[in-house]
């Protein structure tokens, strides 16, 4: 599914919207530089580096700092907990 297409029926707006793969690939996060994870149930790309969720609103990531929601420590924890080598 691109973002231009509706969601499927059953499936909330929020959902059945994705990103399309092509910008995955070349989007990073604008603070670290570094690689983003795509949250589908939570419509967020998350930079693991900067501790940052970005939103993407209809489909389209909103990549502003100021628009991020900071990670709280449970999530960053079961970030390093999956990274392998992380200090414990």
């Amino acid at each position: 599914m691109t973002t231009t297409e509706k969601p499927q029926p059953g499936k909330s707006a929020k959902e059945g919207m994705d990103v399309d793969p092509r910008l995955l690939e070349i989007l990073v996060c604008p603070l670290t530089k570094g690689p983003l994870r795509y949250d589908r149930a939570a419509q967020e790309l998350i930079s693991d580096e900067a501790g940052l969720a970005y939103p993407i609103r209809d489909g389209i990531p909103i990549m502003l700092v100021d628009e991020a929601r900071t990670l709280g420590d449970d999530e960053r924890a079961a970030i390093k907990a999956r990274t392998p080598g992380a200090a414990p």
